[in-house]
């Protein structure tokens, strides 16, 4: 069939009956421009980037519609822009179809002001849409002498033993009293606590954000959080500025992890301390500052010790009542000491952490020795919050775990910090068992209720341990925190087992996201950058990770060391042993950050950080073959580093050269290009067998390695490669045997080349080992280990959670093109395996909604897309010919807007709109 042109001419979609996936919208003509964002924030408070970036969204009922100009309007008043002014930057129409990360180009902004902006776009005839709904932000510090404010501590010093830490440190509380003087316009807070600070006026809470600040190293950025506060000061005309601060990661507890490492040795740390300016503009124009320095008060507060990890004690008995509060008599509080170091303070560029769901109790049980267990009935992430009466100085006691003992009692084993399990384990001073448990000390006299404030716990059970108070099931309730991060794709399929999966890969990814993405959220805690590289398209297809990836993408380059070399984790924990697949994580995400949202930005930034941890490997390798590094991480069978790391080494060397052509740097493109085909030569001639097609040590593991690297002669060595993997596959009866990395690559190796169905064979698995095992077995979040563990592995490990890229990229079949740019080239190539009847796929793009609803009948592919403007798709379908299929009823050799390809599979290439196909299978 002769292939039919791609029109750009206007054509109104033809009338068909559209399902619950597409959106409804009135009716309008061209374009019209939806969703601005600054700094992919909408209407953010409080950003420091002198250059913001804008980016919008497109829509329009109208198959094909593209943007061929923009214009974008800044001004400093609603009023001018309203009157279609911008005073501060008009852009004027720039011919581009570009509509992500436009950078600004106006007057320099200033600090604290509040800018106003809107966008009209011109359409593929030149046809200029409605001015969009007006947006604004506001600048934060623009400069470091904005800050009148000065970081103050408590008057308790840092203990001099490591067994002194274990001691009663009381949190430290501080306050600053204030008068207003007339009718308040605006008041702003801005605000920074090391390691976790918590603020209140008047005694009201201040933002819902949790453990806040991010976790940064200290040493080069500390994020701070801007407040809008005008509400809690306009009722009142005397005020109180209350503050706690909590150690987080910037005084941990000298705990000896794995009985021999000490984060605090390779961590930037100090005495809790903090930093605060509130600014009020008055209706007259006049402005006030209150900003943190030694005029402020300082007491110790009821909570006496808290960390990250085993946990906190609160005494109910030591609270100041009413220090929050603006008449409190703080006559016996002591002066706040000023800080001797400073630290480098940033706007908060990432979602907080919040308080995202609460969770009910489905059970409690009494034990023998008096405690109540609770079942939550899901792992996950946060506190609890327990109600509870109690005579006044009893402790009560609550431990977490993810496991039960078989006699019903609480198994904490699984989530012990560093597997500290034994007596001097830990070092001076530190548990026998350093397991996660909260102390609350009653106050006595009625109801008290306990939360935590400055820890977080990994469970599904709590043990609570109380002499008198009567407990009952609606006592407790559970609060999972994460990083707040938004949804951004759905997936559900005809098969529950799939959906179970991904229902407890979601669980999991949630219960890892607390400002850094952790391989556990209780044993460890730590950015690993192995577990980011194999679950991060996963992530990013379940979640908006903009803002959260870009963070981490900084925490990496935060994290090298003093001669470039990047680390196994970020922020840098003194973990330095696991070699390039988990430092890979930089450039990995640093393009993935750019195909999939268009951050051009910070190629450029990261690109020279990029640049000299590649060169330091190189060196360190001259002869193209890895000897270091870890391999595929709880794999079940051998894993040679040479053989399997040095793949991994191959993909990084891509990435270097994809970046550098990017950024223009053609030399370096020549250089890269050159070093990996060395490198993929040395490979072939050290680990290929010609005559089995095996690599390595020929495991399903190896063999995917190389594959997904792409180090093979496609027509010589590939098919006799992937012909050895299925061999292995079929060896073990269609199970997986691999790891980290091996599970991240076999299941797109395999769909790649056709088979899809062996795929899905080995994700439909309830038997050892599979997702399936785990859920047959109990699991509501991802193990470490594809074998049940009663304590030696986490049960919340996002790392095998690759899987749901599969649900989304191969079942749905929604991909970005190899070189799309902020998504703005689509692929769809769903997968009809059998066994499977429907799937329901959606991914919110930066560019709008892509929608792929397939539904099988053993006879015809019936397939539902939507494409958002601005972009195209091409639509690969598992037939060899186009005959017989239909779009909206019509056959498609009759529609001028879509291009058939055949051979070896049709290819259909389409512009934006909905689309209804009906492909017979034979």
């Amino acid at each position: 069939m002769m292939a039919t042109a791609l029109l750009k001419s206007k054509t109104q979609i033809a009338p068909i009956l559209l399902l619950s996936f597409l959106m409804v919208s009135p009716a309008f003509a061209g374009i019209r421009v939806t969703d601005l964002s600054c700094e992919d924030q909408t209407n953010p408070l409080g950003i420091d980037v002198v250059h913001p970036g804008f980016s919008w969204k497109l829509e329009s009922q109208e198959r094909n519609q593209r943007q061929t100009a923009y214009q974008i309007l800044v001004a400093d008043s609603v009023d001018l822009l309203q009157q279609d002014q911008g005073n501060i930057w008009d852009s004027q129409k720039v011919e581009s179809s570009n509509s992500i990360q436009i950078i600004f180009q106006g007057q320099p902004l200033k600090s604290r002001q509040r800018y106003y902006w809107k966008v009209r776009a011109w359409d593929q005839d030149d046809q200029v849409s409605s001015w969009s709904t007006p947006q604004h932000w506001e600048m934060a510090f623009v400069d470091a002498e904005d800050w009148q404010g000065v970081w103050i501590e408590g008057t308790e010093p840092l203990p001099e033993k490591d067994e002194d830490f274990y001691k009663t440190h009381p949190a430290p509380l501080f306050r600053k009293t204030f008068d207003s003087n007339g009718a308040i316009r605006s008041a702003r807070l801005y605000i920074s606590g090391l390691g976790y600070c918590e603020a209140w006026i008047n005694g009201k809470r201040v933002g819902d954000r949790q453990l806040d600040p991010a976790w940064t190293n200290y040493a080069k950025r500390v994020f701070y959080a801007t407040y809008d506060v005008t509400d809690l000061l306009k009722t009142e005309t005397k005020h109180c500025l209350g503050v706690m601060l909590g150690n987080g990661w910037y005084n941990p507890l000298p705990l000896r992890m794995w009985g021999r490492r000490n984060i605090r040795d390779a961590l930037p740390v100090g005495r809790p301390r903090m930093i605060a300016q509130l600014e009020i503009t008055y209706a007259d124009g006049s402005r006030q500052v209150v900003a943190s320095n030694d005029d402020w008060k300082t007491a110790p507060g009821p909570l006496l010790r808290n960390d990250v990890y085993i946990g906190e004690i609160y005494d109910a008995r030591k609270i100041a009542r009413g220090w929050k509060l603006a008449g409190y008599d703080d006559g016996s509080w002591q002066s706040a000491v000023e800080s001797e170091s400073p630290l480098p303070l940033k706007a908060a560029s990432l979602p907080p952490i919040r308080i995202t769901e609460q969770i009910k109790p489905v059970s409690m049980k009494a034990q023998d020795s008096g405690a109540v267990i609770y079942d939550f009935g899901k792992n996950f992430s946060g506190w609890v919050r327990l109600d509870l009466e109690a005579k006044a100085g009893e402790r009560v006691v609550l431990r977490y775990g993810e496991l039960l003992n078989p006699d019903g009692t609480l198994n904490p084993m699984s989530a012990v910090c560093g597997q500290i399990k034994k007596a001097g384990a830990g070092g001076p001073g530190a548990p026998d068992i350093a397991w996660q448990q909260d102390v609350y000390i009653a106050q006595g006299g009625g109801t008290e209720q306990y939360q935590s404030r400055f820890t977080f716990h990994g469970f599904r059970y709590v043990e609570v341990t109380t002499a008198t108070a009567d407990l009952k099931l609606d006592s407790i309730l559970g609060l999972r925190l994460n990083t707040d991060v938004k949804s951004a794709g759905s997936f559900s399929c005809s098969n529950e087992l799939i959906n179970q999966i991904q229902q407890i890969t979601q669980r999991t990814f949630l219960g890892n996201i607390f400002s850094v993405q952790s391989d556990c959220p209780h044993r460890e805690k730590f950015g690993y950058g192995g577990d980011i590289v194999v679950s991060c398209d996963a992530y990013i297809m379940n979640y908006d990770m903009r803002e959260f990836y870009a963070n981490t993408v900084r925490l990496f380059e935060g994290a090298a060391r003093p001669d470039g070399m990047l680390t196994d984790t970020a922020p840098f924990v003194g973990i330095q042993y696991c070699g390039p697949g988990w430092a890979m994580a930089h450039p990995l995400l640093t393009k993935k950050l750019y195909r999939y949202y268009g951050n051009r930005r910070l190629v450029d930034e990261q690109y020279p950080v990029a640049k000299k941890w590649l060169g330091l490997v190189s060196k360190q390798f001259p002869d193209g073959i890895v000897k270091r590094g870890l391999s595929d991480h709880e794999g079940l069978e051998k894993k040679p580093t040479d053989a399997m790391v040095t793949p991994l080494y191959a993909q990084s060397i891509k990435l270097l050269k994809e970046m550098a052509e990017i950024t223009g740097l053609e030399s370096d493109v020549r250089d890269y290009r050159d070093l990996y085909q060395m490198v993929r030569e040395k490979y072939v001639d050290q680990f290929y067998d010609p005559d089995t097609g095996k690599v390595g040590p020929g495991t399903q593991a190896s063999q995917s390695f190389a594959l997904f690297s792409e180090l093979l002669d496609e027509k010589s060595q590939k098919p006799q490669a992937f012909t050895a993997l299925l061999d292995q596959i079929d060896a073990h009866d269609q199970h997986l045997r691999t790891g980290i990395f091996g599970t991240r690559f076999l299941l797109p190796i395999l769909s790649r080349n056709g088979q899809s169905e062996k795929a899905y064979q080995i994700v439909n698995q309830k038997s050892f080992p599979s997702w399936g095992y785990m859920l047959e077995n109990g699991a509501t979040t991802l193990w470490e280990h594809w074998a049940y563990s009663d304590g030696g592995f986490s049960h919340s490990h996002p790392m095998f959670g690759s899987v749901s890229q599969w649900f989304y990229q191969w079942l749905g079949g929604i991909q970005p093109a190899t070189d799309a740019v902020g998504f703005d080239k689509i692929v769809i190539r769903p997968q009809a395996v059998p066994g499977l009847e429907w799937v329901r796929c959606r991914y919110d793009s930066v560019r709008g909604p892509i929608q792929s609803n397939w539904k099988y009948d053993g006879q015809t592919l019936q397939l539902e897309i939507l494409i958002p403007a601005n972009t195209s798709a091409t639509v690969v379908l598992p037939v060899s010919s186009a005959k017989g299929i239909k779009e909206s009823g019509q056959d498609i050799g009759q529609i001028s807007q879509i291009e058939i390809v055949e051979a070896p599979m049709t290819t259909l290439k389409i512009g934006s709109g909905q689309y209804r196909f009906e492909v017979p299978i034979d």
